[in-house]
């Protein structure tokens, strides 16, 4: 009993609730991505689910240095990493079919718009 009152009582505090929604921000890109896959009929990581990873892993790792948890901070660190990561290389890509659809020359030493493609 004592627990459950614990627990109720410490849901509504802000700082739960700010970590909550991480969270909820967090899975809620498995949703996106779900049903992105079945309006393709394929497996496809679509470019939402990589903005959803990162202002879910945000507010969790926001939520995690604020409660002094390190395996939350630890945990969505490298995760953040990737999701920046992936998300620079999928702009960098699309700037580069941009300009290879516009006529503009590769940067030298730029990815090739041939290894870009798939």
């Amino acid at each position: 009993m004592i627990l459950a009152v614990w627990t109720i009582q410490k849901l509504f505090q802000p700082l739960v609730l700010f970590g909550l929604l991480g969270q909820c921000i967090f899975m809620l890109r498995f949703l996106v991505q779900w049903i992105v896959s079945e309006r393709l009929g394929r497996s496809h990581v679509p470019l939402g689910f990589w903005y959803l990873s990162l202002a879910g892993g945000v507010m969790l790792a926001i939520y995690g240095v604020l409660d002094e948890d390190p395996v939350i901070v630890l945990g969505q660190s490298l995760g953040l990493l990737i999701y920046i990561r992936n998300l620079v290389l999928i702009h960098r890509q699309r700037a580069t079919r941009w300009r290879a659809s516009i006529g503009v020359e590769p940067t030298p030493g730029a990815p090739s718009t041939a290894r870009l493609r798939r």
